[in-house]
């Protein structure tokens, strides 16, 4: 489980992070990472997903594979598909210490980012 925490950095990735969503039911869907940090993200998928339920979410960012169990928040539509938060659930200390490091890492590259609210 992740840890609360002081607020931290949501980097705008623009689509530019490829991401497959795997579904309980054994489908998979591929997005695009719009957004993203240590609390979760914001995916563009093609058709949206009901709220609340479980998925993992797998990506790269930079040299880190990041694989972790998340929870879909409510979607709402764009102007191509839609975009699709979610919040992550599970995750390993060693792989949320990496993506820390990775958004930390885009964020001294001149990443566009925002202060996002921890709950």
């Amino acid at each position: 489980m992740q840890k609360k925490g002081p607020r931290g950095s949501r980097v705008k990735l623009g689509g530019s992070i490829l991401a497959l969503v795997l579904l309980e039911n054994g489908r998979q869907l591929r997005g695009r990472m719009n957004q993203l940090s240590v609390n979760g993200g914001l995916l563009s998928l093609e058709h949206p997903l009901d709220e609340g339920i479980a998925v993992t979410v797998v990506f790269h960012l930079g040299s880190t594979s990041i694989r972790c169990r998340a929870r879909m928040l409510f979607p709402m539509w764009a102007t191509q598909g839609c975009l699709q938060p979610f919040r992550f659930v599970e995750f390993a200390e060693a792989d949320h210490a990496n993506l820390n490091r990775e958004l930390e890492s885009l964020v001294r590259a001149g990443a566009s980012q925002e202060e996002e609210e921890s709950e």
